[in-house]
């Protein structure tokens, strides 16, 4: 019998984009509840610092490096967390990037792919590859970062809310589709949040001017850490009846 401890004991959870951030966060978090964590980002050196604190702390994870918008790089990740811990009980698809809050008639056609390949087509080529052996042992849990942007059309610009907006709509499909399957699948839409999160943003452009009146509306940013105890809520068992959600994690944002 395993003597680790915690309502993740010996589960299986891969975390997106945890070498920084609400993945880093969401990683030491579900280490702490036993959770046995495949850290897939795309900076090794951030990897290794967040495996290297959660050994330091008694728990369990490996790395895997690389783009996930690739698909040998999904492939890995699911092969790496079926062959070591034993199967997928888990998925958190955090990793992403921001926008430059670029209005539909400034977005390149770079800026556009860039941003739906990130933050939209990688998590769903994720999910694909780990569905199959969630259905197989008949459970699972899905948590999507989504974002603010995912329930309105003032808080990024619009590769960006497009992305987050399929998102929200990936997941509520999941979740009709897979909820007699054992398989939950919900999101948290984090409001302003204190992360490493890439900028790139001309403040005298046509999107950024468009949007910044809204944005004082957004309240105090959160702590990364606030968004990964919502990520680990929606995937405990605590959670069990909670499937199809979108969850503002935002102070009130959503609200207003």
């Amino acid at each position: 019998m395993s003597t680790v401890q915690g309502d993740f004991a010996d589960r299986s959870v891969i975390v997106t984009g945890s070498g920084s951030g609400i993945g880093r966060a969401a990683a030491l978090a579900f280490a702490a509840r036993g959770a046995k964590v495949v850290i897939a980002d795309l900076n090794a050196e951030r990897a290794a610092q967040v495996i290297a604190e959660i050994e330091a702390a008694g728990g369990t994870a490996l790395a895997v490096v690389g783009d996930l918008g690739e698909q040998a790089v999904v492939d890995d990740v699911v092969r790496t967390a079926v062959k070591t811990f034993g199967g997928i009980d888990v998925l958190v698809n955090n990793a992403g990037i921001m926008d430059t809050m670029s209005a539909a008639a400034e977005v390149t056609d770079a800026e556009w792919e860039r941003v739906i390949r990130i933050n939209l087509t990688a998590p769903f080529l994720l999910t694909r590859a780990a569905l199959p052996h969630m259905l197989e042992v008949g459970r699972g849990a899905i948590v999507f970062t989504a974002s603010e942007a995912s329930l309105r059309g003032s808080a990024a610009g619009a590769a960006y809310t497009a992305a987050k907006h399929g998102i929200a709509g990936l997941a509520k499909s999941l979740a009709v589709t897979y909820r007699n399957k054992g398989i939950r699948t919900n999101a948290v839409a984090p409001g302003g949040t204190i992360t490493n999160i890439e900028l790139n943003i001309d403040a005298e452009a046509p999107g950024p001017q468009a949007l910044f009146p809204y944005m004082g509306n957004v309240g105090e940013p959160a702590a990364a850490q606030t968004q990964a105890a919502a990520i680990v809520f929606l995937a405990s068992e605590a959670a069990s009846n909670i499937n199809g959600v979108v969850l503002p994690v935002d102070g009130g944002w959503s609200a207003v």
